[in-house]
């Protein structure tokens, strides 16, 4: 991927760079990201003009597996590797660390 394509990620909807392949996985991907939006039918609609089975299976575990790791690394409060400009939610208070 191009470094214009990276910068370009957190407008990919507006963005000529995006091919419409391209597209559908990101539309796909946030679906699956964001729990407020959730996958549906034509979502998958579009990834299938674009990518055969085996492809979305692969794509699907890839996505999901950024998930846990987003999730896993919000946890262990690892920080971000800058590859993200999302607006992150305001941070709530933590609990004190866990003891035996």
């Amino acid at each position: 991927m191009s470094e214009a394509k990276v910068q370009a990620l957190d407008r990919w909807r507006e963005s000529d760079l995006f091919s419409r392949r391209e597209q559908a996985a990101l539309d796909y991907a946030e679906a699956m990201t964001y729990s407020d939006r959730g996958v549906d039918d034509a979502s998958m609609a579009r990834l299938k003009r674009h990518f055969d089975d085996d492809a979305i299976v692969e794509l699907i575990g890839l996505v999901a597996f950024q998930n846990l790791s987003s999730k896993f690394n919000s946890a262990l409060d690892v920080a971000p590797q800058g590859f993200c400009r999302l607006q992150r939610p305001m941070p709530q208070a933590r609990p004190g660390p866990l003891r035996a």
